[in-house]
């Protein structure tokens, strides 16, 4: 199921918030969420994920969150978990989540460009 235009509206306003240069981007019926040019977040079935490493995927799961599966259950999963939807409520509270998911994402760009 494709994610809606008012989710990705609400989820943007929240991020605007807290975030800087926050964007998103269609793909594959979701939207990717960049910050400046780095890709840190998508929207998958109006669902949230931020990128985890393992500095930041025992927040997730200690919530209980899982990661982003793009061909459903079973299927290979992404570097990315569903954001807790209390978060969503409160750009405070969500702040700490982003900025590190943000970390996460711009040290993983900057050792691809290494490695070219």
């Amino acid at each position: 199921m494709p994610s809606s235009a008012s989710f990705r509206t609400f989820v943007m306003d929240q991020l605007s918030r807290i975030v800087s240069e926050v964007r998103a981007r269609s793909m594959f019926g979701g939207f990717g969420i960049y910050a400046g040019d780095v890709f840190f977040a998508l929207i998958a079935n109006d669902t949230l994920y931020f990128k985890v490493d393992d500095s930041n995927r025992p927040d997730f799961e200690k919530l209980g969150m899982k990661p982003f599966q793009p061909y459903g259950e079973g299927s290979e999963a992404m570097k990315y978990y569903a954001v807790p939807e209390d978060l969503l409520e409160d750009p405070d509270a969500l702040r700490p989540w982003a900025e590190k998911s943000i970390a996460v994402a711009a040290k993983q760009k900057k050792g691809k460009r290494i490695r070219k």
